[in-house]
């Protein structure tokens, strides 16, 4: 009886060590076997207290009535699978006549105080069957990418989802994005986790840091061209608009169209290209858009059009020609000036970190998802990387990029040097290295000087 007891102590000490500091492993080990007695056996209460039942059909009550029985109890939807996952539970339940989705939806609250989990999100599989991702723990507390993590053709890993599910950046479904958050928020690492990810893709990656180069520039021998101030960022963006008129002319001779055919009527894109002719994908980054908008003087003001026409060109047919965009700032409202809110309509994918006002919310998310609006607001100032993701779907969910430090991005961009293309439009802004053993630090380039 006391080898028992003992065993017993060290079983439970060595769970609540588990649970303290490793909660993955906890689950793993402990916690999945408690959840799933737990939501087995008080399912049909729960399902009962949340509302989620049906009343029996007139069929079985007429039986009731005939054969002298008792009136049958309400019936909650059938389980039709129960899978655990490394961060929880999957419960896929067959609906009863009468329920929606929505049930469930406006239920996962209650199903998680009732199931005692961390988080439960419903989504409609097909018609007449819900899945419910409960996740054990908090997933977003110490975020841990799954080593299995594997992306695609520009379908890149760079966040945790709250319900445990990997976020990926998709290009070829989200061509262009707008990434906006407060200093200190995270904007910046999920920017660095989004290059170290492309760096690992034949693609072709493009800078723009006005902050000379800070963000950018240390990984610059991944980048084909590079501008650290607004007058290269102007040149660059208009030598990239061209690039993307010739890539155009490509598609149209492959295509056997008539020469006067305008640009705007060409539907096919670079993925229907033969592989020895497709051209390589680009992304554009541009961090901290606002220096790029603001001006002073008139000349300024000239070169603030020259660049906003050009990254709203880039925006509106830049995806036919695999060219790519990702938009970071603090703030990215109308007091930029005119055309922001044009560039910001092309902007399907929307990333809001912690931000300091609602103002800044409602730029990101009032127009597609406002109930999105009031989560980034609520995000707490002591997780950074937390971030409110969705698209002009409306739909949306929370995550967080883990902690990526400068050190480790750049020597992933550094490993895949040799993926670096070249592009002989954009030559002129291609990044200035000094060799890799010395400690000189990549420069961008500036634009040429122009007679």
């Amino acid at each position: 009886m006391t080898a028992l007891t003992v065993t017993l102590a060290l079983v439970a000490t060595v769970a609540l060590l588990l649970r303290w500091q490793r909660p993955a492993w906890y689950w793993m080990s402990f916690g999945v076997v408690f959840a799933v007695v737990r939501i087995l056996a008080r399912y049909a209460s729960v399902m009962d207290a949340c509302g989620l039942t049906v009343p029996p059909s007139r069929w079985r009550l007429a039986l009731a009535r005939m054969t002298g029985r008792p009136i049958p109890d309400s019936r909650a939807p059938r389980i039709l699978r129960l899978r655990p996952t490394r961060t929880g539970l999957v419960l896929r339940v067959k609906l009863r006549p009468g329920q929606d989705a929505f049930d469930f939806s406006a239920a996962s609250d209650r199903l998680r105080h009732s199931f005692v989990m961390q988080n439960v999100t419903a989504r409609e599989i097909r018609s007449g069957v819900v899945e419910l991702r409960m996740t054990g723990y908090d997933v977003l507390k110490r975020v841990q990418m799954p080593a299995a993590a594997r992306g695609g053709v520009m379908r890149v890993p760079v966040a945790m989802r709250e319900d445990g599910e990997v976020y990926y950046r998709d290009y070829r479904q989200t061509p262009h994005a707008l990434n906006v958050g407060a200093t200190q928020s995270g904007k910046s690492v999920y920017q660095r986790n989004l290059v170290a990810a492309l760096a690992t893709l034949d693609v072709a990656l493009i800078g723009i840091d006005c902050k000379q180069g800070v963000e950018l520039a240390p990984l610059a021998r991944r980048f084909t061209a590079l501008a650290d101030n607004p007058d290269a960022a102007a040149d660059l963006l208009d030598a990239l608009v061209e690039h993307m008129e010739e890539v155009y002319q490509l598609i149209r001779r492959e295509q056997r169209l008539s020469s006067d055919l305008p640009d705007a009527e060409i539907t096919a894109d670079i993925w229907d290209l033969p592989d020895h002719l497709r051209p390589t994908p680009i992304v554009l980054l541009v961090d901290e858009v606002a220096e790029l908008a603001l001006f002073a003087t008139k000349e300024e003001e000239k070169r603030r059009d020259r660049i906003i026409t050009s990254l709203v060109r880039l925006a509106q047919l830049g995806r036919a020609a695999g060219i790519y965009l990702e938009i970071c700032g603090q703030r990215f409202g109308s007091e930029l000036g005119k055309g922001i809110t044009m560039l910001r309509a092309q902007l399907t994918g929307r990333t809001a970190h912690r931000v300091n006002d609602e103002t800044s919310a409602n730029m990101a998310f009032g127009d597609i998802a406002p109930d999105a609006v009031l989560a980034t607001v609520q995000i707490r100032t002591d997780r950074p990387g937390t971030a409110v993701a969705g698209d002009s779907s409306g739909g949306w969910v929370r995550i967080r990029t883990p902690h990526l430090t400068l050190r480790r991005a750049v020597n992933i961009a550094n490993s895949h040097a040799h993926r670096t293309p070249e592009i002989p439009a954009l030559d002129a802004f291609r990044p200035v290295l000094s060799p890799l053993g010395k400690a000189a630090a990549p420069s961008a380039v500036t634009a040429p000087a122009i007679a």
